[in-house]
């Protein structure tokens, strides 16, 4: 299967540089370019892609609003999307992830880092380094924004069962689905089937936003810094 990518940054030259290095590979390629949030919107309902790398800081219409508009839309439940940013962690990177982006990367990425991340993203896992995540989690995943709407209650993690619970609550603090199979004693695949559940119930669209329900409904307590 072929991944669909499109590529939204203001930058000509770092489109054209990533489109290069994406069409040169067999199981991936470029559907469409956007040099801003408003131009990305519109090319990912068009164009379907499966993975938008997605620059967060964009005149106009930003990564942030396009993201949220994206990740909003039931018709475009299969396309996830890559925040692409000069600063690894960052607040506008949180938001992303709260309105549900995949993960991110710093745009000091080498070549063969944008390739695994992409078809990281594109195969519905969440592309978080554990130091990011927790990071990200301290400084703003867990504290509601004062104007945001509300975040996941606890009553919704009632329709989980107490495996899925507990396997949730291993992803949410950054441990694959190897690691979570060597923990419980069970097969990876029996470890990717309760993830795959518990995403359905609570309508997390991948991994990244299970993390982030899980630490919003209280189900795992947020750290204080080292």
């Amino acid at each position: 299967m072929t991944i669909r990518v499109l590529l939204a940054d203001d930058q000509t030259l770092l489109r054209a540089t990533f489109r290069i290095l994406i069409d040169s590979c067999d199981d991936m390629t470029v559907v469409a370019e956007a040099a801003d949030g408003h131009e990305a919107v519109a090319a990912t309902r068009e164009h379907r892609p499966d993975v938008v790398v997605m620059d967060i800081r964009m005149p106009g219409t930003d990564g942030l609003a396009a993201t949220a508009a994206i990740c909003g839309d039931r018709e475009l439940a299969t396309t996830r999307v890559l925040i692409l940013t000069t600063f690894e962690i960052d607040e506008y990177v949180a938001q992303a992830l709260r309105v549900g982006a995949s993960g991110f990367l710093g745009k000091d990425v080498e070549a063969d880092g944008l390739l695994t991340a992409i078809r990281t993203v594109a195969s519905g896992e969440a592309l978080l380094s554990p130091t990011a995540t927790r990071a990200l989690i301290t400084r703003f995943l867990a504290t509601p924004e004062p104007t945001a709407a509300p975040t996941t209650t606890p009553a919704a993690l009632d329709t989980l069962t107490i495996r899925e619970r507990e396997v949730m609550t291993l992803v949410a603090e950054g441990f694959s689905n190897q690691d979570i199979a060597s923990k419980l004693v069970i097969s990876p695949l029996t470890a990717r089937t309760h993830v795959h559940r518990a995403m359905n119930k609570l309508d997390a669209r991948d991994r990244a936003q299970l993390v982030v329900i899980a630490y919003q409904s209280g189900l795992l307590p947020a750290r204080p810094p080292a």
